[in-house]
């Protein structure tokens, strides 16, 4: 690219200027000497850096309050902007804090979930363990008992006892209640 010294004629520097300062600033070609009267005073500068910053003041007061009439007062606008700054900064310290939070209670849970876990194996290590020593002191029951002959035969009115069944008592399987004598005096009185 060509430096602004390399250029020559008048028109194409003329031009380039055109290019970077833009359409805000006029640029005249008077006559033929070439001079170029640019509009560089400080109150027209100054007016447009008013306006900008007007202009600034209102889109900031838009946005705080948007749906209501822009204010034209700056120390207002800069009160609410302030205001709505600290909301904020209040709003996201709690936010930060319950995050915190969050993630404190989400690693304490995750620690009790993994407790439980640990937990469950053990526990099912346990019933493997348990029904292994089931199975090892099962010891399988005879099919069938050898008959031995009766001492004597049993009176018509007595129930005969049955050698292959065995003579185990079955007490040990009945219930707690059926078992308990303490209130028999009060349930079956004596017959006379």
């Amino acid at each position: 690219m060509e430096t602004i010294d390399e250029i020559e004629g008048d028109e194409s520097y003329l031009d380039l200027l055109g290019i970077l300062l833009g359409p805000d600033y006029s640029l005249t070609n008077c006559g033929h000497g070439g001079v170029v009267d640019i509009d560089f005073s400080s109150s027209a500068l100054v007016t447009q850096e008013r306006e900008c910053s007007r202009k600034r003041f209102q889109d900031l007061s838009s946005i705080l309050e948007p749906g209501r009439q822009a204010k034209t007062d700056k120390p207002a606008i800069l009160n609410d902007a302030i205001r709505v700054l600290n909301q904020l900064k209040a709003e996201a310290q709690e936010l930060k804090e319950t995050n915190e939070k969050l993630l404190h209670e989400i690693k304490s849970l995750k620690a009790e979930k993994t407790e439980l876990r640990e937990e469950k194996l053990t526990l099912k290590a346990d019933k493997e363990k348990m029904e292994q020593q089931s199975k090892a002191m099962a010891v399988p029951s005879p099919r069938f008992m050898p008959t031995y002959p009766a001492a004597y035969h049993a009176a018509a009115n007595k129930m005969p006892v049955f050698p292959s069944y065995g003579l185990m008592p079955m007490w040990q399987y009945l219930p707690p209640a059926a078992c308990d004598i303490s209130r028999d005096h009060e349930l079956r009185p004596p017959a006379a």
